[in-house]
């Protein structure tokens, strides 16, 4: 096995030059993606499903399910926004819920499998913030229902 290894050590070594030479860097933290959480135009106030009630700010066409991440606020979000799942859930106070356009089919079918419907339920990536939605509030349920996981 070591004249196989003294045979190969030149050509291994000439094919890790570049990359052992290679300088590391270091980029910005990021949270989820948006490196200045805190930072928008809008107020959204969130209850937990402990029941805590936090207030965060959020940027013009951001959706509550981004803006719930990027403040490390718990709304799961499974299919990443992608309208595949219902993890993202919340009930809209009913004072904002009229001001929110109306959810397409693809939405209401989301919607039909999520855990504690309401008259109020929406999808939070499919809710985009505007001057209308400044001081939203919504409420995350206390479960989520994601049928890929929950068969």
């Amino acid at each position: 096995m070591s004249l196989l290894r003294a045979a190969l050590r030149p050509h291994l070594t000439r094919a890790l030059a570049p990359i052992v030479s290679r300088s590391l860097h270091a980029t910005a933290i990021r949270a989820h993606g948006k490196a200045n959480a805190g930072s928008g135009a809008y107020n959204v106030t969130f209850v937990t499903a402990e029941g805590d009630t936090v207030v965060v700010k959020a940027d013009e066409d951001e959706s509550l399910l981004d803006v719930a991440h990027a403040n490390d606020i718990d709304l799961e979000g499974a299919c990443e926004g992608s309208l595949a799942c219902s993890t993202c859930h919340v009930v809209v106070d009913p004072a904002f819920y009229d001001k929110i356009p109306e959810p397409t089919d693809e939405e209401n079918d989301m919607l039909d499998l999520a855990f504690g419907l309401t008259d109020t339920s929406r999808l939070g990536c499919q809710v985009a913030m505007c001057k209308e939605l400044d001081g939203i509030k919504v409420t995350i349920p206390s479960a989520t229902r994601n049928m890929a996981v929950d068969v």
